[in-house]
């Protein structure tokens, strides 16, 4: 009797592999179960309605994209005519070329990436400073400083134009005009809550005993920060540099608003100031080149994007 019921133990596996089983076919379970895709019209449902989504999705993100670069290898009667053409019946490239030296793309670009990389240090000196503080240092009323820096957030960017203009047009203490300067680009992108909770999240994630060993070592917090903590911080650094990057490179409105100066505007206000005397095939084109390196940049570091968004989401 009891060998019988070892036998039927050992058959079915026991309760344990019971409970086992019935949790694999739990997170195993889909839209459609296994045996419906088994099927030959389960299967073929399965895989038009996977077409019909991806060439959606396709057409919806790709599609104005490839509208923009077509565009700029047209002829301008060709890109007003309507309908429009879905592929230019000539190519053109030296709309490229014009649009280049027309629009005078490569001072715009320059000062770009001047105000893009100096707002980037800027961010990283000081965000990873507060954020390192509000999650190590655990300073005191910290997490309503953190809750009043995400709260934040919740105001529209344009409520905030007005009150940063006049700022900037006469800082308080310094009594300093910062119109058409960089500083009216770099320093309302420094304080970034968005950022600095995502560097928080990382920092909390990084286990404690490497800090005290360092403290054991005889570090201070700014030596444990240098040498322990930004080592194995740079997905989210590179996250965070990215964000910073790009929110330079698409602002339009503050610096339009603030760098009334030609010579100092940037590629989006310069295209902008340009446009009314250009014609619109040289027009898309420059629209195109200015659009080049956000997509390179995101297409280079699309893997540091997500592994920086996740790194801090789960411990263990």
């Amino acid at each position: 009797m009891a060998s019988n019921t070892l036998v039927s133990r050992r058959g079915t596996g026991g309760p344990r592999a019971g409970r086992s089983r019935e949790t694999a076919q739990a997170r195993q379970r889909t839209l459609i179960s296994p045996a419906q895709l088994g099927r030959r019209r389960g299967k073929a449902v399965y895989w038009i309605v996977f077409a019909l989504v991806l060439v959606g999705f396709t057409l919806v993100f790709l599609g104005p994209l490839y509208w923009m670069v077509t565009g700029g290898l047209k002829t301008t009667q060709e890109v007003v005519q309507s309908p429009p053409t879905a592929f230019p019946t000539s190519i053109h490239t030296e709309n490229y070329s014009q649009a280049w030296n027309v629009m005078d793309l490569s001072r715009l670009l320059f000062n770009t990436l001047y105000y893009a990389f100096g707002a980037l240090a800027f961010q990283l000196v000081f965000d990873v400073a507060a954020a390192y503080s509000l999650s190590k240092l655990r300073p005191l009323f910290g997490k309503v400083i953190l809750g009043m820096m995400l709260a934040t957030l919740m105001i529209p960017a344009t409520v905030l134009v007005v009150p940063q203009y006049l700022t900037v047009l006469d800082v308080p203490i310094f009594e300093r005009n910062l119109l058409n300067s960089p500083w009216v680009i770099w320093l309302p992108s420094v304080t970034n809550a968005f950022n600095i909770f995502l560097l928080k999240r990382f920092f909390d994630s990084i286990p404690g005993e490497l800090l005290d060993a360092a403290a054991i070592d005889g570090a201070s917090p700014l030596r444990t920060l240098r040498s322990v903590v930004l080592p194995i911080s740079r997905p989210i650094l590179g996250v965070v540099s990215i964000f910073a990057v790009v929110g330079v490179w698409k602002d339009f409105l503050w610096p339009m608003l603030t760098l009334p100066d030609p010579s100092r505007q940037t590629l989006n206000v310069g295209i902008y100031s340009l446009a009314s005397g250009v014609p619109e095939n040289v027009l898309i084109a420059a629209l195109t080149i200015a659009s080049v390196p956000t997509l390179l940049i995101f297409l280079l570091f699309q893997r540091n994007i997500m592994s920086g968004l996740t790194a801090g989401g789960l411990k263990g």
